[in-house]
């Protein structure tokens, strides 16, 4: 038997089916205006239990999953047809059986990082440190700083180099410092003594590099700025001339760096936040160079510890994902597998997706709902009664600039220059880690490419960019519960509706106003009409703070704004535009299994949210994710609405409410 016969092939009987909008899914015994998610989903949630192999299970994770077995039928074709093959259908293939090849990975242990391991044992001085960090980077490990080029928020026509706090093992500087993650801070420490002591490291000398490891990385957190911080663009963007490079950062090396990494042409480098940058570099001073060598080795053995051999694999999931996420069991191998792919050479298998699975159909569906939304969203500026013409005048110009992308970019990435081998997986990554951070390492103070995208074609999810001035919407969104053409135009304005103009409030959020026409960070506001935005966002802010996902835990109002104002003005645009979608064409105007379009729409925006989660995901979102909890945000924007109260009052013993409602678009 073969290599490629002995890899076991894909269930497709466990396929998700059932994503789409339904009446079912409600619990109408609940009252709409004291909970209205459980209203709209609650017998879904009922009914569907977090698999053990997922940390949430809702809308987005079942959409996840269901394009992973459309994926899945690309990468067996790709692995195991015996047609002759496109040369990205063979890249797809091999590295697909690389990571199946489980027997290969069992056989060869630690082998792969023995090379990068025998050279941090090399060191003889702390000047050779800057070489080890860089060799590191390329690959993914992110020692001491995270790195990388992005358009220049203050120069947006081109690349710039971008130094940011990292250098942490969990999820951020709160498992740290935190009282809460007392517990995870103990079960972290034995960790790392496991997975030294699996590489061969005698016990004790094993506890003593993990007391090393875990108080170099808890100096590091002590200095990071808090997550909320990291929101505000002006203070989180400093540049550091290149001469002085070489005086301010002693230890880090960080010109020297540049050079390994082939960064020439460049008069500056952005510091997000250079007291952290700052303080690192001091970090590296007070420790010895074994302290040093010690942190490096762990950064190889955690970067690598998920596409090591079964026990290291284990280990590695056992903390970071069964511990500190609340996941009971790893997914299907061939998950993974896929995901590495969309990881590491995601265009490729996006180009092969985008063949099979999306049509011109949806395409012209959404460009014509983003053209309507688009037109409530400039009438909703121009009218905006709070904001002075003066102000109105830089948001329209800006608007006018705005553009949307749909499905896929109209230029691909070329991997053909990466070397994949099938018995090779960790090589695979790793290789096509450096491709990408070479990729971006070469372009600074290049012309920025407007063509590229910073997200898949089959991922499940959209995004705004500042700098570009635009909204993005990969093709694997554009499927139920968000988007269906089977669906009446209220859900779909309630689903995919929604995200649009929750993309589009991006524009103008609490960072997203920050950048002006040309995406440059640039004050264009009158203080008159930002102490009103800000008057108002603050309220967003203490209404968030007042959540609790779990008692005790409150949501955190500041680092959540940006997404909550998105969401608050997202079912407010959609809202409109459907309205005017029913005025335009009347016949639409009708009941459906008993709901009017504006109940419909209100319910399909909470059911795109539905989701249970499990209570270690929960903490670690409230933490890190920049978004509310799914219940609030599939709860809080609909019940804001001014219409809302009018659509469910026939459902609800609770009459003439007067609860406040918060509006900023």
């Amino acid at each position: 038997m073969s290599m490629e016969e002995s890899i076991e092939r894909i269930n497709y009987k466990d396929e998700p089916t059932d994503m789409k909008f339904s009446v079912h899914n409600m619990d109408k015994s609940a009252d709409p205006m004291k909970d209205f998610y459980r209203f709209a989903n609650g017998a879904w949630l009922d009914a569907n239990p977090i698999p053990p192999d997922k940390s949430q299970w809702g809308g987005f994770t079942m959409l996840r999953d269901a394009n992973l077995f459309k994926l899945g039928r690309i990468v067996e074709d790709c692995a195991f047809s015996k047609r002759e093959k496109r040369p990205i259908e063979k890249m797809v293939g091999d590295f697909y059986i690389s990571v199946m090849d489980q027997k290969t990975i069992e056989e060869r242990k630690f082998k792969p990082i023995e090379p990068v391991m025998k050279e941090i044992e090399s060191m003889r001085e702390k000047s050779d440190l800057v070489k080890l960090v860089s060799k590191l980077h390329s690959q993914g490990a992110f020692a001491f700083f995270n790195a990388g080029s992005m358009p220049d928020e203050k120069n947006s026509a081109i690349y710039s180099f971008y130094i940011y706090q990292g250098g942490l093992s969990l999820p951020n500087r709160d498992y740290y410092l935190e009282d809460n993650f007392s517990q995870l801070r103990d079960d972290y420490l034995k960790h790392i003594e496991k997975m030294f002591s699996m590489y061969g490291v005698e016990e004790e000398k094993a506890k003593q590099y993990a007391k090393i490891v875990l108080k170099i990385e808890t100096e590091i957190a002590k200095e990071s700025r808090p997550q909320a911080d990291l929101r505000d663009t002006e203070k989180n963007y400093n540049r550091v001339p290149k001469e002085e490079l070489k005086s301010r950062f002693k230890n880090l090396l960080v010109e020297k760096y540049l050079e390994n990494e082939h960064v020439s042409n460049y008069d500056y480098v952005v510091v997000g936040q250079p007291e952290v940058i700052d303080a690192v570099d001091r970090i590296i001073e007070t420790h010895d160079l074994e302290d040093v060598k010690v942190y490096l080795r762990w950064n190889v053995l955690h970067n690598a510890a998920p596409l090591l051999h079964k026990k290291v694999e284990e280990e590695d999931f056992d903390m970071f994902r069964r511990k500190v996420m609340g996941q009971a069991e790893p997914e299907k191998r061939w998950k993974k597998a896929i995901s590495l792919i969309d990881d590491s050479i995601g265009e490729a298998l996006g180009q092969l997706y985008v063949e099979k699975e999306f049509g011109e159909e949806s395409r012209k569906r959404m460009e014509t709902m983003v053209n309507d939304i688009r037109a409530v969203f400039k009438e909703k500026l121009k009218n905006l009664p709070w904001m002075t013409e003066k102000t109105k005048e830089k948001a329209l110009e800006k608007f006018s600039k705005f553009r949307p992308k749909i499905g896929f970019p109209t230029k691909w990435i070329d991997y053909s220059s990466i070397k994949l081998d099938k018995d090779d997986l960790l090589g695979n990554v790793m290789r096509s880690r450096e491709f990408e951070f070479r990729r971006h390492t070469s372009r600074v103070s290049e012309k920025v490419d407007k063509e590229l995208w910073y997200m898949t074609p089959p991922t499940v999810n959209a995004y705004f960019s500042p700098t570009e001035n635009e909204i993005v919407f990969p093709a694997g969104i554009l499927q139920p519960p968000f988007f269906d053409p089977d669906m009446d135009d209220a859900v779909n304005y309630g689903g995919i509706g929604g995200v649009i103009s929750h993309e589009i409030t991006h524009g103008f959020d609490d960072q997203g106003r920050t950048f002006d026409a040309e995406g440059n960070i640039k004050d264009w506001w009158t203080k008159e009409d930002a102490d009103n935005f800000k008057k108002r966002a603050d309220k967003v802010v203490e209404l968030y703070n007042s959540l609790e996902p779990i008692p005790g835990l409150h949501v955190n109002g500041r680092l959540t704004l940006g997404e909550n104002i998105a969401d608050l003005g997202g079912v407010s645009i959609a809202f409109e535009a459907l309205q005017r979608r029913l005025e335009k064409e009347p016949s639409l105007r009708k009941n459906i299994d008993g709901f009017t379009p504006e109940q419909r729409f209100f319910l399909s925006w909470s059911q795109i949210w539905r989701a249970n989660t499990r209570e270690q995901e929960i903490r670690r979102r409230v933490s890190i994710d920049p978004h509310a909890p799914a219940n609030f945000r599939g709860s809080v924007p609909p019940g804001n609405h001014e219409k809302f109260d009018e659509a469910f009052s026939q459902f609800s013993e609770l009459k003439n409410t007067q609860r406040e409602k918060i509006f900023i678009w």
